[in-house]
């Protein structure tokens, strides 16, 4: 079978989309430019207060008679950045490189995750020559941030009861299942004192990080939970002493945080984790020790996951005169106890799917603030009561160890159906196409659908998408010839009556 309508137009329209910001969140801009598109070419639309939005597409000639498909994407990118990028996710588009065989954004996340679903739809929907039923093409917000906007937007004057979810990151690989998840978040009031001493940085970094739910099988290091690591081990290390290095309370200390931060999104496993610390002249050498070994361990142990991890120390003021606010001795044991003993990644795998992750979380987020510390998880798990109990063991840790818990962003799982004639037309116009059987699987990352599902009575489901690599991150690739292959596939099963 030939490729039937060029691609050109959906890189083009992608580009596009790349240069309006579009993080979570910051939505209104992109969606009133996709409303704006499907009023240039006539289309009806409903643009809603939370900026989803949905477009009704007539049928092509000949497929007046066939069901409606909904087409379905989220406008939100997760926006991440290397150090020295000055890009302002706000205001600023991405720039955009191909180098011939991929496309990738210079030094921050690309968002083709989702932005080629849009891509996909915006060609379709501009070409008159697609052969296709009448379409729904919902545009949905958040999706990274929780799925508000799945949850908000109304689908009850929709027709159609079969939707093509064009998000997920592997070619060939249909999804008909996925995980649902929630968001816990706790804070803690932390005491300080003030200390005289040098001040310091550690910084475990050089993680290949990813999505807390494609990438929690890989057994990638979290950087939040390997500072815990040294924080234990520096207990052993750096002791009290006689030596006097003006400290202000009963007994002199060499070693105390000021601050630890690490990880920006909750569903993203964090690559990087900085801690701040004061320390007295007299260890230096011991917390050079400390890191070295720290740093070799740790390559040992994940070589195969995280073999570039980096444990580094760097002094920032030799000025032992200053002072500095730093946690108590109670609250720097707290933020030990934390990172040493809360759950955290593959917490069960699944009984009746080989290989698929069942319940996890990921400490995605790890920040001390003026009032203390705070830390935010992604949970997920494939069924609800177990996401559920993760949910209240993780509530439960919290509260005992004295911090407020919030729980936010709800939502439920998608059942995989026996009986698909959607996923069955995929996998026969796959085969007529590239000769082989694609793979029917399940995910432990959430997906819309399970949300989509539950607002549409009977609704036949199935996530696609070309390969795109390292989502989330700032070596997010989109595969060109894969993009192609699958653009070649949707059009396909849209013209398959």
């Amino acid at each position: 079978m030939e490729n039937i309508r060029s691609a050109e137009a959906v890189f083009n329209y992608f580009k596009s989309l790349c240069g309006i910001p579009h993080g979570s969140g910051n939505t209104k801009m992109i969606s009133d430019y996709l409303a704006s598109f499907a009023k240039e070419l006539g289309y009806e639309y409903i643009q809603d207060e939370l900026n989803n939005l949905i477009i009704f597409v007539p049928a092509s000639d000949g497929y007046e008679q066939e069901e409606p498909l909904i087409i379905q994407g989220h406008m939100d990118m997760v926006c991440e950045k290397t150090p020295d990028c000055n890009i302002d996710f706000k205001k600023d588009g991405l720039e955009v490189v191909n180098d011939g065989i991929y496309l990738y954004a210079k030094n921050t996340t690309l968002g083709g995750d989702d932005g080629i679903a849009i891509a996909y739809a915006m060609a379709i929907m501009a070409d008159k020559e697609i052969k296709h039923p009448a379409l729904e093409v919902v545009f949905t917000v958040d999706e990274e941030v929780g799925m508000d906007g799945a949850a908000f937007v109304d689908l009850s004057m929709l027709k159609s009861k079969k939707l093509i979810n064009i998000d997920s990151e592997e070619e060939g690989i249909f999804l008909t299942s996925c995980a649902g998840g929630r968001n816990v978040c706790g804070d803690f009031e932390f005491s300080y004192d003030n200390m005289k001493g040098l001040k310091g940085k550690i910084i475990i970094d050089g993680l290949k990080g990813g999505h807390s739910g494609c990438e929690i099988d890989k057994g990638r290091a979290n950087s939040n939970m390997l500072m815990g690591r040294l924080l234990l081990a520096a207990k052993n290390v750096v002791k009290d002493s006689d030596n006097n290095i003006g400290t202000n309370y009963e007994k002199d200390k060499l070693f105390a945080v000021m601050s630890v931060n690490g990880g920006l999104k909750d569903n993203a496993i964090p690559r990087s984790t900085v801690l701040d610390i004061v320390f007295s002249e007299c260890v230096r050498e011991d917390i050079v020790s400390l890191v070295e070994e720290l740093e070799c361990k740790l390559r040992n142990e994940y070589q195969a996951s995280d073999g570039e991890v980096r444990v580094s120390f760097i002094v920032e003021n030799d000025d032992d005169t200053e002072e500095y606010k730093v946690l108590s001795d109670e609250s720097e044991r707290k933020l030990c106890m934390i990172l040493n003993n809360v759950p955290n990644g593959i917490q069960s795998m699944s009984m009746h799917v080989k290989d698929l992750v069942e319940t996890s979380l990921n400490l995605g987020i790890l920040k001390t603030t003026d009032e203390g510390l705070y830390i935010s998880f992604a949970v997920r798990s494939s069924i609800d009561s177990a996401k559920e109990y993760l949910s209240d063991r993780l509530s439960d840790f919290i509260e005992f160890l004295g911090g407020r818990v919030k729980v936010s962003g709800d939502y439920t799982g998608w059942q995989y159906r026996e009986n698909s004639p959607l996923r069955d037309k995929f996998i026969a116009n796959y085969e007529k196409l590239y000769g082989e059987k694609p793979q029917v699987t399940a995910i432990h990352a959430g997906l819309e659908c399970g949300i989509l599902a539950s607002k549409i009575e009977d609704l036949d489901c199935i996530s696609l998408g070309p390969d795109i690599l390292d989502i989330h991150t700032v070596e997010e690739k989109l595969n060109i010839a894969s993009t192609l292959r699958t653009w070649n596939l949707l059009l396909h099963v849209l013209a398959d009556k």
